[in-house]
């Protein structure tokens, strides 16, 4: 995907230079990206427009690797995004037994198989609770 970048913005760029990685500026301030100084944290705009980016990431993702992705409700699909978005896409397709239940539309299967995991005893049990009773019910 190509981005549309004004002649101030490419300038900029061309400057600053692009890192993916939180690195020190020579102003020794923590930095990513562009230049964008993180040190004393990101708007909560900020943070939104980087959230909503990411899910459209794992939307896609989603889209593309999960066959059966179209015949989900959009609640049941919400969840999955939400998954995709803590666990990232490739710790979502981990979840084989749980996908497996969805595929064959035994929800309440799915919701058991959500449970039985490192994520819902452990990591995010509140989260998982809820996004499991949301699956569970579609």
């Amino acid at each position: 995907m190509t981005l549309h970048m004004t002649d101030l913005e490419r300038e900029v760029a061309d400057d600053e230079g692009f890192r993916a990685h939180l690195y020190k500026c020579t102003a020794g301030a923590w930095s990513i990206g562009y230049g964008t100084n993180v040190q004393d944290g990101i708007t909560r705009e900020e943070a939104l427009l980087l959230m909503r980016h990411r899910l459209g990431k794992v939307v896609a993702a989603l889209e593309s690797r999960v066959p059966f992705w179209a015949k989900l409700t959009d609640e049941r699909r919400r969840v999955l995004a939400n998954m995709g978005y803590q666990l990232g896409v490739g710790g979502l397709m981990g979840f084989k037994r749980m996908l497996a239940a969805l595929e064959r539309g035994d929800y309440e299967a799915a919701a058991r198989e959500m449970l039985d995991s490192k994520w819902a005893k452990r990591d995010t049990p509140g989260r998982a609770g809820r996004l499991a009773e949301r699956m569970r019910r579609g």
